[in-house]
C-alpha cells in the first residue's frame, strides 16, 4: 500500500485467541476512503472476530488499530455503522418505531432523520407492519438503517445477503451502491456470495485460518482472471519481437523472464507456434489460463499457500 493514501481503518498484526486458539492470527488489513472492500473467507476464517474486535464488541489480544488514520479509536468508533450476525430488531414495532427508540436511545435531536433513512433504504411504505413479519431482506435493510442513524462515514456489513432471495440480494447491492456513491460511505462487506460481491466491491482481502492471505483490488483481480495465452519460451526478447512485428499482436505482457501472456488471438495457437518455432524459439509451455472470478475465490479461500499464478 502506498505512502500518502486515505485509510479508514488500518490494522497491524492485529490478533485474538479463543481457548488457545488464535482466531485472527497477526491479520494487517486496509480499508481505503471511498472503497467498498470485500472480506472473504470460509465460516470460521475469522472474519466475524475481525469486525467484532474493529468495532469494540471483542478486545483484541495483541496488535493495533486505526481507525480513520488516528489511534484514539473510542471516539473515532463514533464514526461507524455496523451490522454484524443478525439486526438486533424490536420484532413487534414497526420499522419506523425501531428507528426511533435508537433514535432518542443515541441522542439525536433531528426527528426528521427517521423519516430520511427509512426512505433511502426502501422502507419508507411499511407504515404499523411489525418488523417480525419482514421478509430476510427487510429486516437486513432494517439493521442497516440503524446502523446509518449516525450517519456514518464506514460501514461494516457482515454477510448482509445471507439467506437472500435473488430479489433480495439485487435490492441490497443497489442499496450499497447507493451508499457508497451518493452518501460517500466507506463499506466494508464480508460475504460468501462471491459472484455478487464481485459486482461492487472495488478492493478485496481474503481470510484464512486466522490469517490474512492477500489483499488486491477489482483491476489487480479483472488482470488475474483474464483469460490469456500463456508461454514458456527460451529467448523472451526475441519472441516479443516475433509477436509484435510479424503476427502484429499488441495486447500481451511480460510477468517475469520466459513467461508471456497473450490476450489476444487466443485460438490461434497453430500460427504462433509455427512463427515462434521457425525464428528458432524454443516453446516449452502454450496453454490457455485464466479463471471466472468464482473459481479464482474459491482457490485463494481453499488453498494453503497463497495463489502464486497471476501475481503482480
Amino acid at each position: 500500500m502506498g505512502k500518502g493514501e486515505n485509510f479508514v481503518l488500518k490494522t497491524e498484526k492485529l490478533t485474538k485467541i479463543y481457548d488457545k486458539k488464535r482466531a485472527v492470527n497477526e491479520v494487517s488489513i486496509h480499508v481505503k476512503q471511498g472503497e467498498i472492500y470485500g472480506f472473504i473467507g470460509k465460516n470460521g476464517a475469522g472474519k466475524t472476530t475481525l469486525m467484532r474486535m474493529v468495532s469494540g464488541l471483542a478486545r483484541p489480544n495483541a496488535g493495533t488499530i486505526e481507525l480513520f488514520g488516528q489511534t484514539d479509536i473510542e471516539k473515532q468508533r463514533a464514526r461507524i455503522g455496523t451490522l454484524i450476525e443478525s439486526p438486533g430488531l424490536y420484532r413487534g414495532m414497526s420499522a419506523r418505531d425501531n428507528l426511533e427508540v435508537v433514535r432518542r436511545a443515541y441522542g439525536i435531536c433531528d426527528k426528521s432523520v427517521v423519516e430520511h433513512t427509512l426512505s433511502f433504504v426502501g422502507l419508507a411504505d411499511t407504515g404499523k407492519k411489525k418488523a417480525g413479519n419482514f421478509s430476510m431482506g427487510m429486516k437486513q435493510r432494517l439493521g442497516i438503517a440503524i446502523a446509518l442513524l449516525r450517519s456514518p462515514d464506514f460501514l461494516i456489513l457482515d454477510e448482509p445477503i445471507n439467506g437472500l432471495d435473488p430479489q433480495g440480494i439485487k435490492q441490497m447491492r443497489d442499496l450499497l451502491l447507493k451508499l457508497n456513491r451518493e452518501k460517500n460511505i466507506t463499506i466494508m462487506i464480508s460475504s460468501h456470495i462471491l459472484g455478487e460481491l464481485s459486482k461492487i466491491a472495488t478492493a478485496y482481502g481474503i481470510i484464512r485460518d486466522g490469517r490474512l492471505a492477500e489483499e488486491f483490488d477489482s483491476a489487480q483481480l479483472a488482470r488475474r482472471c483474464r483469460r490469456c495465452r500463456r508461454l514458456l519460451v527460451d529467448n523472451t526478447e526475441h519472441a516479443v519481437h516475433i509477436l509484435e512485428e510479424e503476427l502484429h499482436i499488441k495486447e500481451f505482457d511480460v510477468p517475469e523472464n520466459g513467461i508471456i501472456r497473450i490476450y489476444e488471438q487466443l485460438e490461434d495457437t497453430s500460427r504462433i507456434n509455427r512463427s515462434l518455432t521457425l525464428a528458432g524459439i524454443n516453446i516449452r509451455e502454450n496453454y490457455l489460463a485464466g479463471q471466472d472470478l468464482e473459481s479464482y475465490f474459491m482457490e485463494l479461500v481453499e488453498n494453503e499457500a497463497t495463489v502464486k499464478s497471476g501475481k503482480e
